[in-house]
């Protein structure tokens, strides 16, 4: 059974920081990118960020560019996403998702999710 477990979320203020992990099990971890998604109270599923299975390649939405940092610790089966200077429009349930294939920006592409782990920026 795939499981994708998010954990690191939690209540924080304007400006601060937090790191977002991802574990993986009962699959074999290197053979897919993850990305991260986000969806706020009310509003519509959006990408964040991907990581390619190498951890060569990062891509991010433009709301986090800058902001936000993708990485991958293959021996540990874990994605991490850092969270710079958070801003109360970053308050959303972030969920991490593994891809086999396909563009990294498009959920539908994704073959397993994780359940998320909420992230609420305080002002």
């Amino acid at each position: 059974q795939v499981q994708l477990v998010e954990s690191g979320g939690g209540m924080v203020q304007a400006g601060d920081s937090l790191r977002l992990s991802c574990a993986a099990s009962g699959v074999t971890f290197t053979s897919y990118a993850v990305g991260w998604f986000r969806q706020p109270p009310g509003k519509e599923r959006e990408f964040v960020a991907a990581i390619s299975w190498s951890g060569s390649s990062t891509y991010f939405g433009d709301s986090v560019e800058g902001r936000f940092l993708i990485s991958r610790d293959n021996a540990k089966n874990t994605v991490y996403l850092q969270l710079n200077s958070l801003k109360p429009e970053d308050t959303a349930v972030y969920y991490c998702a593994l891809q086999h294939l396909g563009a990294p920006r498009l959920s539908a592409d994704y073959e397993y999710w994780g359940q998320g782990t909420q992230v609420t920026v305080s002002s």
